[in-house]
């Protein structure tokens, strides 16, 4: 880049999505030395960028881009723009006359999780099982204050999983405070604890296995690399270190003491126990609650945050689906077959 006159009108221009691989080089005074960082749009920005995308189709009246805007954190605008070719494209294979919040709300699942197994077959006992599983996440969550709220729970087996409990932030976040992360640990304990409380020590299954992973490998950031361990203190034990280049393996080192290790592994269980002690307290307290989640989940698989509260209070949900026809209200299909073989996929 060197030899051009001050006054060339030459402007080179590179844009790049892996900045930590870059030849040191290329950064100095003299290269490329100014660097624009362009960040995925916030909550404000992707409703905005919505709102053009949707100009091109026909939307249903009741349709809130806010919701969606919401409830897709880290999606880039060509993300935006695939969810609502996706969304019309799926309201176009039910031949509807406009696009509804749930086929926004299929599209989005369906990008973030994968597609809906409507093959997939399970038993009464699976469905009953992976029912109080989500039940439980959705009832720790509701009894959460730091936790975000509910969005949705649903039964129908999507991905690896045959059921799952969605939660969406208020806004965006750029950090995590201590009690959130204490939350998240609680309500991941939920399903595993609502499936022994049910059905006994000997019935639960391996559909806790994603949250238990989740619970492990927050409890060892929480004490290794943020240093919220009062007997650790505010150090850092995490020693991985990981080569900046495409292709090289990551490096470990071990440089804690015997003792060190033990007391790390303490204060993880330590903090993984306090989790499920807390969730089971607040299970047994509202076992009834349990009881609503779960049999509203059996009887209408998909349950928004809003309806699983008025189910609680005794208020049974309404659903509005738009026909090409009349727009009257319709119970959806069910897309989880009653009786068959088994699935081993976990729930979460």
């Amino acid at each position: 880049m060197d030899g051009f006159e001050a006054n060339a009108g030459v402007i080179i221009i590179a844009a790049t999505n892996r900045p930590d691989v870059l030849d040191p080089a290329l950064l100095r005074p003299g290269r490329f030395d100014r660097q624009i960082t362009v960040n995925n749009p916030d909550v404000m920005g992707r409703d905005k960028i919505l709102k053009v995308h949707i100009k091109k189709i026909k939307v249903s009246p009741k349709f809130d881009s806010k919701i969606i805007a919401r409830g897709t954190p880290g999606f880039s605008g060509a993300d935006l723009a695939n969810l609502v070719n996706e969304a019309a494209l799926l309201a176009a294979r039910k031949n509807k006359r406009m696009v509804t919040l749930d086929d926004f709300e299929s599209a989005k699942d369906k990008v973030m999780m994968g597609a809906e197994k409507r093959s997939m077959v399970m038993s009464e006992d699976e469905k009953k099982l992976t029912a109080y599983h989500e039940a439980g996440h959705a009832v720790a969550t509701l009894h959460s204050p730091a936790s975000d709220p509910i969005h949705k729970a649903t039964i129908i087996p999507r991905g690896r999983a045959l059921g799952m409990v969605m939660r969406l932030p208020e806004k965006d976040q750029l950090s995590m405070r201590k009690d959130q992360m204490k939350a998240h640990l609680l309500i991941a304990t939920g399903g595993r604890i609502a499936e022994e409380m049910i059905f006994g020590k000997d019935k639960i299954t391996n559909g806790a296995a994603s949250d238990i992973q989740m619970v492990t490998n927050l409890s060892k950031k929480m004490i290794t690399e943020w240093g919220m361990s009062e007997k650790l203190g505010r150090l850092r034990y995490n020693s991985d270190s990981e080569e900046v280049f495409l292709g090289h393996s990551v490096a470990q080192s071990k440089n804690l003491s015997d003792s060190t290790a033990k007391l790390i592994d303490e204060e993880v269980r330590s903090l993984a126990e306090e989790a499920e002690n807390n969730c089971r307290k607040i299970l047994q307290d509202n076992i009834e609650e349990l009881h609503i989640v779960a049999k509203g989940l059996l009887e209408y698989e998909t349950l928004s945050g809003d309806e699983i509260k008025d189910l609680i209070k005794g208020i049974k949900p309404t659903r509005d689906d738009f026909d090409n026809d009349i727009n009257t209200p319709k119970k959806p299909a069910t897309s989880v077959p009653k009786t068959g073989g088994s699935a081993t996929a976990p729930a979460n």
